[in-house]
């Protein structure tokens, strides 16, 4: 037995309304009404749940099915990345080595400016090329935290930072995906991403340091600024157009952070910005610089001394996160990936969903059954090479067994909450795939007409934001942005890769995202400050990528970008 699903069965607009009120509950919650993420989360799920099934005509059985897939897919691969990654900043946390980490970088430059773009735009733009699905968030959250930045400002800025290699992240699953989901050339997809993109890997640099100082403080290390964008945006262009996407975001940010770091050798600001003199958001606060404090309760924690930091304790501080990146590295190339899946890998056909729901028409070209497939691959998931990282990590640091096991288990039960939130998040997502929520709201999108490369654009924010995957809404919408672009005389290959494009100005929204952040920097029940502070920068870039997108399709010479 299969189930069709119906994508306007109370008529066009009352369906979009529907359709639309899971994501309004879940995001007005946690943005307007200050409700804790994990409520909020379960509240959406469950409008999600009751509009599916008493609106949407969704068989009740077939509900529950998708939410506990959604869910478990929510704790691996997501939730164990955020488990591992929250270990092992807690034990180089506890062993002293951040207040170490932060005098080292200062060697590098002591101005806080310098170091977000060092940390939030060039390494969080390697980790999310080797890793993604919340890897980069977390890390250069942790990270910042230690240098001496607000909760609010590494996670805000985490989050925003985190956007011109989205597209490309995961060794390019999104844009390999989307490739598999239209049948359009993957060489194409990267290229158009690749041009779409660029004034955004321009532009980026210069918003993350004008969102966290203004524009006067920005202006003052302007060379610096503009050499990451140029840098990052045409390595990445030309890696895209001239290899593909595989390693386009990978290796436009080591060759930034090289020159990068090059350059502060021989270019210095006028004045040092210290990470104290930064203006505060409202509802922001200062945290102390030293979190020696905050470990010294159990018999684990070590209190580093201050003074000069010698080359052996900066090798020390930094060898937990060489290590790390060492091994998500390793963990991202395929072959290694397939080695470790043929060891162990469980693919589980979800009994009763999986090739049980039809998407139909207009969504697809023709009716296809959705497939419903939990990958268990504890060895090759991401979370495990962090979790390895933790481990080797702490007996390099001299800890033994039972010291890494506490430490442990106290990330684990700090971390519940968020796990909790994670996965009713990824179920309510799944709800709406399943019930086919999404696909009306997407084909609300598509009745825009001549303003469709707008509007496709922002369907793709939309997407990324319902479900916390550039991956996911090229699954979700990339059919329907071919179909509609075909039936419009748009360039199908524009239109997908737009999807792509605009959906990563939506990452920085995505809920999974926010809680992410919030647990990586501590700031548990605080979702929705950050959700306010990155709000508005999201659906202006998005905007933005839209107007781009509207260029390309209708504007010489921009249309030749097309060809």
């Amino acid at each position: 037995m299969t189930w069709s699903q119906d994508y306007h069965p109370l008529g066009s607009w009352l369906s979009v309304v529907l359709a639309a009120a899971p994501l309004v509950v879940l995001l007005g919650c946690i943005g307007f009404f200050h409700v804790r993420a994990h409520i909020a989360a379960l509240l959406g799920l469950a409008a999600a749940l009751l509009i599916a099934v008493l609106a949407f005509g969704m068989p009740a059985d077939l509900a529950a099915r998708a939410a506990g897939y959604g869910a478990a897919y929510g704790l691996l691969p997501i939730g164990w990345i955020v488990l591992n990654i929250i270990f092992l900043y807690q034990l180089t946390n506890e062993q002293g080595q951040f207040q170490v980490l932060r005098d080292s970088i200062a060697t590098v430059t002591e101005d806080s400016r310098l170091q977000l773009l060092l940390i939030a735009f060039c390494l969080g733009a390697f980790f999310e090329g080797a890793a993604g699905f919340g890897t980069p968030v977390a890390v250069t959250g942790a990270m910042l935290i230690g240098l001496g930045f607000t909760r609010l400002q590494a996670s805000g800025l985490s989050l925003i930072a985190n956007t011109a290699p989205v597209a490309f992240g995961a060794l390019g699953t999104p844009l390999v995906t989307l490739a598999t989901v239209t049948g359009l050339p993957l060489e194409d997809l990267s290229a158009m991403v690749g041009r779409q993109m660029l004034p955004f890997c321009l532009m980026v640099p210069f918003w993350l340091l004008v969102a966290y100082c203004g524009w006067r403080r920005t202006l003052a290390i302007w060379p610096a600024v503009l050499l990451v964008g140029v840098v990052f945006g045409g390595t990445q262009f030309l890696i895209s157009n001239l290899h593909g996407p595989w390693l386009a975001a990978i290796g436009s940010a080591l060759v930034t952070l090289v020159v990068l770091v090059g350059f502060l050798r021989v270019w210095k600001p006028r004045d040092i910005m210290h990470v104290n003199e930064a203006p505060l958001a409202k509802g922001d606060e200062r945290v102390p610089t030293t979190d020696a404090a905050h470990v010294t309760e159990h018999e684990d924690a070590v209190v580093t001394d201050t003074g000069p930091v010698s080359a052996a304790a900066m090798r020390k501080a930094w060898m937990p996160w060489l290590i790390l990146t060492v091994i998500v590295f390793l963990w991202g190339v395929p072959a290694v990936k397939a080695t470790l899946d043929g060891i162990f890998k469980l693919a589980i056909h979800v009994p009763g969903l999986d090739m049980v729901i039809m998407r139909v028409p207009p969504v697809v070209a023709t009716a296809a059954a959705e497939p419903a497939i939990f990958n268990f691959n504890p060895l090759s998931a991401t979370g495990s090479a962090i979790l390895l990282a933790g481990v080797l990590s702490g007996f390099l640091l001299g800890l033994n067994p039972a010291g890494i096991a506490r430490s442990y288990g106290r990330a684990f039960v700090m971390v519940i909450p968020s796990l909790l939130t994670i996965a009713a998040m990824l179920a309510l997502g799944n709800v709406t795939r399943f019930s086919g929520l999404d696909a009306t709201m997407g084909l609300a999108f598509a009745a825009t007409g001549v303003m469709y490369p707008f509007f496709g654009t922002m369907l793709g924010w939309l997407g990324v934001a319902v479900t916390g995957s550039d991956t996911a809404s090229n699954v979700l919408f990339g059919g329907l942005q071919k179909v509609t672009s075909e039936q419009l005389n748009l360039s199908p290959t524009l239109m997908a890769a737009a999807n792509s494009a605009g959906g990563v100005m939506g990452k920085m929204i995505d809920a999974q995202s926010i809680v992410v952040a919030s647990t990586a920097t501590q700031w548990f029940g605080q979702e929705g400050r950050i959700l306010r502070y990155v709000f508005l920068h999201s659906i202006v870039l998005a905007s933005l990528v839209g107007v781009v997108v509207m260029l390309m399709a209708y504007v010489p010479p921009f249309t030749l970008l097309v060809r």
